[in-house]
C-alpha cells in the first residue's frame, strides 16, 4: 500500500522540483544505485533556480526603467495637473535618477541576457516557455501597478465627494475610466498567456510521462511487477493530476509573486500611517500560516486517498462498461453492483472525513478573516477626525490594509488548495520514480536473470523460467531450437507455465536462468489467445502495430479473403470506418483479423498463444497453412490435438518445471 503520511516536507519539494524542472531546464539522470542517496537539489535544480531569480530581476528592472519612462513623459506632456497630483512620485522618480539604480538595472539586464546565452544549449529550445513566463510576471507587474494607481483614483474619487468639489470628482472619474480602458485588456493578455503557458506545459508533461509510461514496457511492469502495486491508477494520474499540476503551479507561483509584489507596493502606504498596526499583522500573519499548515499536513494525506479512491471507483465503473457483455452472461449484476458501491463507500467515507476537516479550516479561516476588519477604522478615524488626513485617506488606508494582509495570508486563505496541490504533487513524483528505476528494483528481489541475445533463429539455452518475485520453477532447464519452418507445438496442463514461456521468449518476463536468443523485435510478431483491438479505424486494424505501412485497400480487400473475413469491409462500409471493434467484432474474428495482421506484417516469426482457440477446425488449417505458405516459422500453444499436424516438434510442460521435448511425423 502506498504511504499517505505526506508533509510539506523535503520529499515534496523534492517530488515537486523533479517533476515541474524538466519543462524548462534540463534534469540530471537520477543515481539509483542502492548505496547512493538521492540529492534532495542538484546542481542543475540551483542552475534553473538562479534562471528563475534571474527573470524575476530582469522583468523588475524593465518594469523599473519603464515607470521612470512614463512618469517623465506624463510629467513633460501635463506638467501643472501631474505636479498636483503625483508630487511625491515625481520627487522620488528624480531622486531614482540621481542615484545609481537606472545603471544598476540597465546592468541587471545585460548581465541577464549574457548567463541566458551562456546556458543556450539547456534553454534554447525552451525560449516559449522562459518568453511567456517573463511575459507573465511583466505583466503581473503591471496589474499590481495599476491596482496602486487605482488605490490613489479612490482617493481622490472619494475626497471630492466629502468636499463636494464636483470638478475635482469627474475629473478623476474621467481618469478612472481611462485607467480601466487601459487595465482591462492587460489583465485579459495576462490571463490568456497564464492560460496558455499551462495548456502548453500541460501538452510537453503528459507527453514527458507518456514516453516514460511506454519505454522499455514501463506500462507493462507497473501491471505485472507485484513490487509496483503501490503506484495505483496511472492513467488517472497522466491525465488528471498533470492538468492539476500545472495549472495550480502557475496559479500558485504567480499568486506568491502577486503578494510579494503587493506587500511592496501597499506596506509603504500603511506603514506610513501606523508602525506598530503593520508589525502586529505581520506577526497576525505568521500565526495564522503556522495554523493552517499545521492543519493542512493532514489534509494533505486525506486529499491524495480522495485522488486514489475517486481513481478506484471511476475504474470499477470501466470495468462493467468493458466488459458489459460477460457480466450479463454471468448474471453479475449482483456483484459488480456490490463491488462499485463498495468503491464508492470508501470514497463518500473519505470524502466524510475531508469535509470534517475542511470545514474545522473554514471555521479558523473565516475567524482569522473578519476579525481584522475594524482595525484600519480604528486607526484612521481618529487621524480623521482630528484633521490630519482628508476623508479619501480611509477607504485608501481599508483598501491597503487588506491588500497587505491578504498578501501575508495567502498559504492561510489556499490552504485548502494548497493540500490538493501538495496531493498531486506526491501522486506525481511517486509515478516519476516508479517509471525511472525499474530495473534497479527488479534487481533487488532477483538474484539472477534470463539473458537475451540477438540471433537469426529462436533458441533457449538451459533456460529456468520463474515467475517475477517468486521461488516457484515453471520450467526448468529447458534447451530447443526453432529454425527456420521447424515449427514449436508447446502443449501441457493449464497453469504449467506454457503462456509464461512466450512471455519469456517476447522478453516480457526475465526471472531465472539461462539464454534467450531470438531475432529482432520488428522480426517476431505475438499473437495473445484475446487479441487487442485498438481504438481507430479497420485499416488501423489491420495494420496494427505498424499503422504507418501504406498498403492498398485491394491488397487489404485479399488479406480479408484469405482469412474468411471477406464481408468485414463491405458491413462496415470501407476500412476508414471507426467502431468500438472489441464490441462490434466476435472473437473468432477478432482471431482472424490478428493473423490478417501477420500476413500483411509477413515477420520471420509468429508466436502463437492459443491464437486459433475460437476458431473452428476448417478455419484454423486455413490459417496455419497460409502461414507455412508464407515462409513464416510459428511458435504456438495450444490444447487442440489437430495442431500437431502443422508443426514439426513438441514441447510439452509437466508440473514441477518438467518437461519433454520430441519430434513430430506429419
Amino acid at each position: 500500500m502506498p504511504d499517505t503520511r505526506f508533509q510539506f516536507n523535503r520529499q515534496l519539494v523534492r517530488h515537486f522540483i523533479e517533476t515541474a524542472q524538466p519543462y524548462f531546464f534540463p534534469t540530471e539522470p537520477r543515481d539509483t544505485t542502492e548505496t547512493t542517496k538521492v540529492k534532495y537539489i542538484t546542481k542543475n535544480t540551483w542552475t534553473f533556480l538562479g534562471l528563475i531569480i534571474v527573470v524575476v530581476f530582469t522583468v523588475v528592472s524593465l518594469a523599473f526603467l519603464l515607470t521612470i519612462g512614463l512618469t517623465l513623459l506624463s510629467n513633460s506632456l501635463f506638467p501643472e495637473f501631474f505636479g498636483d497630483v503625483a508630487g511625491g512620485l515625481i520627487t522620488r522618480v528624480n531622486g531614482f535618477l540621481e542615484s545609481p539604480l537606472p545603471y544598476v538595472a540597465v546592468i541587471v539586464i545585460i548581465i541577464s541576457g549574457v548567463i541566458f546565452v551562456s546556458q543556450k544549449s539547456n534553454v534554447g529550445n525552451k525560449w516559449k516557455q522562459w518568453s511567456l513566463l517573463g511575459l507573465l510576471l511583466f505583466l503581473l507587474l503591471v496589474v499590481n501597478g495599476l491596482n496602486v494607481i487605482l488605490s490613489y483614483a479612490f482617493r481622490f474619487i472619494d475626497t471630492a465627494l466629502n468636499q463636494k468639489n464636483a470638478d475635482t470628482f469627474w475629473q478623476f472619474m474621467i481618469i478612472y475610466g481611462l485607467i480601466l480602458v487601459l487595465a482591462l485588456p492587460i489583465i485579459v493578455i495576462y490571463r490568456y498567456t497564464r492560460l496558455k503557458l499551462g495548456l502548453m506545459w500541460r501538452e510537453w508533461l503528459t507527453q514527458h510521462f507518456l514516453n516514460k509510461y511506454f519505454n522499455n514496457r514501463a506500462y507493462y511492469e507497473l501491471d505485472s511487477n507485484a513490487i509496483n502495486t503501490e503506484v495505483d491508477n496511472p492513467d488517472q494520474r497522466i491525465t488528471q493530476d498533470i492538468t492539476s499540476f500545472t495549472k495550480v503551479t502557475l496559479d500558485f507561483l504567480l499568486d506568491i509573486l502577486d503578494s510579494i509584489l503587493t506587500l511592496l507596493s501597499f506596506s509603504a502606504i500603511l506603514y506610513s500611517l501606523s508602525k506598530e498596526v503593520t508589525g502586529g499583522l505581520i506577526i497576525y500573519a505568521i500565526f495564522g500560516t503556522t495554523v493552517a499548515l499545521t492543519v493542512g499536513s493532514r489534509l494533505v494525506s486525506i486529499n491524495y486517498n480522495q485522488l486514489r479512491l475517486e481513481a478506484n471507483f471511476r475504474y470499477g465503473m470501466v470495468r462493467v462498461r468493458d466488459n458489459a457483455e460477460s457480466i450479463a452472461f454471468y448474471r453479475g449484476e449482483a456483484l459488480e453492483r456490490k463491488q462499485v458501491t463498495d468503491r464508492l463507500t470508501e470514497a463518500i467515507r473519505n470524502f466524510d472525513l475531508l469535509i470534517i476537516w475542511q470545514s474545522i479550516i473554514n471555521l479558523f479561516q473565516l475567524g482569522y478573516q473578519y476579525f481584522p476588519r475594524l482595525i484600519p477604522y480604528i486607526i484612521i478615524a481618529p487621524l480623521y477626525l482630528q484633521g490630519e488626513v482628508d476623508f479619501g485617506a480611509i477607504g485608501q488606508t481599508s483598501f491597503a490594509f487588506f491588500q497587505v494582509l491578504s498578501a501575508l495570508s495567502l498559504i492561510t486563505n489556499q490552504i485548502q488548495g494548497i493540500t490538493e496541490f501538495a496531493a498531486s504533487i506526491n501522486r506525481l513524483g511517486e509515478f516519476d520514480e516508479s517509471l525511472n528505476p525499474l530495473s534497479f528494483k527488479k534487481e533487488k528481489i532477483q538474484t539472477s536473470f534470463i539473458h537475451t541475445q540477438d540471433s537469426a533463429d529462436v533458441a533457449l539455452e538451459n533456460v529456468t523460467l520463474q515467475p517475477p518475485n517468486s521461488d516457484r520453477i515453471l520450467i526448468n532447464d529447458v534447451s530447443l531450437n526453432v529454425r527456420n519452418h521447424n515449427n514449436l507445438l508447446i502443449m501441457g496442463a493449464s497453469g504449467t507455465g506454457k503462456s509464461s514461456l512466450l512471455r519469456a521468449i517476447a522478453g516480457l518476463w526475465n526471472s531465472g536462468d539461462g539464454i534467450i536468443k531470438r531475432p529482432e523485435s520488428k522480426d517476431i510478431l505475438f499473437l495473445p489467445q484475446k487479441p487487442y483491438m485498438i481504438l481507430g479505424t479497420l485499416r488501423e486494424q489491420l495494420l496494427y502495430p505498424n499503422t504507418e505501412n501504406h498498403v492498398t485497400d485491394d491488397y487489404l480487400e485479399k488479406v480479408l479473403e484469405i482469412v474468411n473475413l471477406s464481408h468485414l469491409s463491405e458491413r462496415f462500409k470501407g476500412f476508414d470506418a471507426e467502431e468500438n471493434w472489441e464490441n462490434v467484432l466476435s472473437l473468432g474474428e477478432q482471431q482472424r483479423v490478428a493473423f490478417a495482421r501477420i500476413l500483411i506484417t509477413k515477420p520471420r516469426y509468429a508466436i502463437l498463444d492459443e491464437a486459433t482457440s475460437a476458431l473452428d477446425v476448417k478455419n484454423e488449417e486455413r490459417l496455419y497453412q497460409e502461414l507455412s505458405h508464407m515462409g513464416t516459422t510459428y511458435i504456438s500453444v495450444g490444447h487442440r490435438p489437430t495442431l500437431s499436424q502443422y508443426h514439426q516438434q513438441l514441447l510439452e510442460i509437466f508440473d514441477g518445471g518438467n518437461w519433454e521435448l520430441k519430434g513430430i511425423e506429419n
